[in-house]
């Protein structure tokens, strides 16, 4: 599995850091984990098909996760016609409102008939040949989930936007043994949330979705004290292999 960070800021684009966005890779099949900004660039920049893409899954409604679902689905809509990814959203009042630009954008007519949008919940929202994705319900808002990925056995967490890590943190990672865990630092401190990273069964961390303006100092001390996993800060580009 190999894990792309296209956006890791925090909910506003920053001159070296687009919002939330990740592309994942299992065997030359794509996954979009957010679309905060247009993966679509990305994607073309890369060399990478749209027929190759698979999924595409939001964490949560808040636009710096969605902003770049529309794009997406304009494109594939009118120009990608032989892609078929399936794209999740995590609120159904979601898919009517995104069908309803499309057509005002084409002049009224539909969202191709085998375009396939839809919500997902609690639980296995999405399964193939290659990859698993559980979705955990947190409390940043109504609808928000963690994601726990499992791929050519390893397993990938995203904890997506947290209330507080004293408060929803995703319980599978105390319980399932992590290759690694991605980790949001836009809604609290680097200290408050290590305390609960100390106690998971991640081999590795990595922070995202990062307010550098905030966090950055307290981030530093993190990154020069020992912890029990590899610990780490995410940015625009890197690429991982699991």
């Amino acid at each position: 599995m190999r894990i792309i960070f296209h956006g890791t800021s925090h909910g506003v684009p920053e001159p070296h850091r687009r919002c939330s966005s990740y592309i994942l890779e299992v065997a030359g099949a794509y996954y979009l984990i957010d679309l905060g900004t247009s993966v679509t660039e990305e994607l073309r920049r890369r060399g990478i098909p749209m027929e190759a893409v698979r999924l595409a899954i939001c964490t949560h409604p808040h636009g710096d996760h969605t902003d770049g679902v529309i794009q997406f689905a304009d494109l594939l809509n009118w120009y990608f016609k032989q892609a078929d990814p399936l794209i999740l959203l995590p609120d159904e009042r979601m898919i009517e409102p995104l069908k309803a630009w499309i057509s005002a954008n084409t002049g009224g007519r539909p969202l191709r008939e085998d375009l396939r949008v839809g919500a997902f919940g609690a639980g296995v929202a999405y399964e193939d040949d290659r990859l698993r994705l559980t979705a955990i319900p947190t409390r940043h808002c109504v609808h928000s989930y963690a994601f726990l990925i499992e791929a050519e056995g390893k397993r990938v967490l995203f904890t997506g936007d947290l209330r507080h890590p004293s408060v929803d943190f995703p319980q599978a990672a105390f319980e399932t043994e992590l290759d690694l865990l991605v980790c949001e630092l836009a809604h609290f401190s680097p200290a408050d949330c290590v305390p609960v990273l100390d106690k998971t069964k991640a081999k590795r961390v990595l922070h995202s979705h990062i307010n550098d303006g905030r966090w950055a100092a307290a981030l530093q001390e993190q990154k020069n004290t020992p912890h029990p996993y590899e610990y780490g800060a995410a940015f625009d580009g890197l690429e991982l292999e699991i």
